[in-house]
């Protein structure tokens, strides 16, 4: 597959931003398996949708054939990356780096294969500890004028922000483009990717590969996802939609997708999702004979839960979203009830508990007295896995789903768990 004009797909996408010259650049990638970069900081034992993108990135090379590299940026991340933030980040111990790289990887492996021979996982603390300073200044710095750095936008900003930029955080581009050199030195390295508001930090490697290997390589950024605030998406900044399910569980996951806009559900599913454009052009003319049933929406959710948190996950999510949103309880897998319970308030009773559902449901915080409960049931208002309930219910005599379950609900969006002992 490296054959295809993969840079026209990802253009027809909306996902190419800035880039080195077009034309070699497109060249370079139709001509041979090539390997390409992305890198990401470890600030956070937990990669975010911000990251996504990137990921997503390296998977769309490596299906068509390339070797991606996925970099994890020990050493930038103790000095901290300026670009996005008006102050300075907090810098990190190598305990914590540690931890963080090791949490990430697994998050990386879901969506790249870095298996060797595959694709690679680097840390750049590996070749940038040991350089000392002289040599740093010496064989980087000396290649580097202050006057190009101080013209990166992302440096201008923090420049003349209220905290201004420590020398700590103005060296972090330097440190970047040293590590598009390694690369491209010992892993023949030739494609840079990221955001755009990384594209300083990129195009400064390409210039450092220029000026001391006489050598052209190639970089490419795209449109910088921000958050509904207008921010940037980020561990710090912008919505935190963590990939760590213990951070942000699947079921929250997949709702970060249901959530999205319907102007915005076509151009987030050309920039996320792994399925060919003309599929995609089938998903939005569906979607538009009926926006209100949200597939497009379902379809971007279901194929990002998967890809993130594995298909089992993404079909429990999914029953458990059902299951809140007019699904039948009563087909509804044990999973989808396990996800569920972690999701809305849940309950452990007895059987003989369900002799008073007026208490069941007071209980339940569905109600604020006996009083209200009585009023609730005369007025239909509550309803047990699905079942409208009369002045008159009978809890014993309902079905449990897999013997145990009874989800409780008062009018639309009100939920409760409840989970009968043995």
């Amino acid at each position: 597959m490296a054959g295809t004009d993969l840079i026209a797909e990802l253009e027809a996408r909306n996902l190419i931003h800035d880039s080195t010259d077009r034309d070699a650049l497109r060249d370079a990638v139709s001509g041979g398996p090539v390997a390409i970069y992305y890198g990401c900081d470890p600030t956070a034992d937990s990669l975010h949708v911000g990251n996504l993108i990137g990921l997503i990135m390296l998977r769309r090379f490596q299906d068509a054939g390339h070797r991606p590299i996925a970099l994890a940026g020990g050493a930038t991340g103790m000095v901290g990356d300026p670009s996005g933030r008006s102050d300075e980040r907090n810098l990190l111990d190598d305990e914590t780096l540690n931890h963080n790289v090791a949490a990430i990887k697994e998050q990386l492996g879901r969506i790249v294969d870095i298996e060797p021979g595959r694709g690679e996982l680097v840390d750049n603390r590996d070749w940038t500890q040991p350089i000392t300073i002289l040599e740093f200044l010496r064989d980087v710095g000396k290649h580097v004028t202050v006057n190009q750095m101080l013209a990166r936008e992302s440096i201008k900003l923090r420049v003349n922000s209220e905290h201004g930029i420590s020398f700590t955080e103005f060296s972090y581009m330097l440190l970047q483009a040293n590590d598009y050199l390694w690369l491209h030195d010992n892993l023949g390295c030739s494609i840079q990717i990221g955001g755009s508001d990384q594209w300083g930090n990129i195009v400064a490697g390409v210039d450092l590969i220029r000026r001391k290997r006489s050598e052209h390589v190639h970089a490419f950024s795209w449109p910088l996802q921000l958050a509904s605030d207008g921010s940037k998406l980020g561990k710090t900044t912008g919505a935190r939609v963590w990939l760590d399910a213990a951070k942000t569980s699947p079921y929250q996951f997949r709702q970060h997708w249901i959530q999205t806009a319907d102007d915005e559900v076509g151009a987030q599913l050309l920039t996320f999702s792994l399925q060919p454009i003309e599929q995609l052009r089938a998903v939005m003319d569906e979607h538009d004979e009926a926006p209100h049933l949200r597939f497009a929406q379902r379809a971007l959710a279901d194929e990002m839960t998967a890809l993130v948190h594995g298909a089992p996950a993404a079909v429990a999510a999914a029953e458990a979203a059902d299951l809140l949103f007019s699904g039948d309880p009563s087909t509804a897998s044990e999973a989808a009830f396990t996800t569920l319970a972690a999701e809305i308030p849940t309950s452990t009773i007895a059987e003989t508990d369900l002799d008073d559902p007026i208490a069941v449901f007071v209980g339940a915080g569905l109600a604020t007295s006996n009083g209200d409960a009585r009023r609730s049931f005369a007025q239909r208002s509550f309803y047990a896995n699905g079942v409208h309930l009369d002045e008159n219910p009978q809890l014993r005599s309902l079905e449990r789903v897999h013997g145990k379950y009874l989800l409780l609900r008062k009018g639309k969006k009100s939920h409760h768990l409840v989970e009968i002992s043995s």
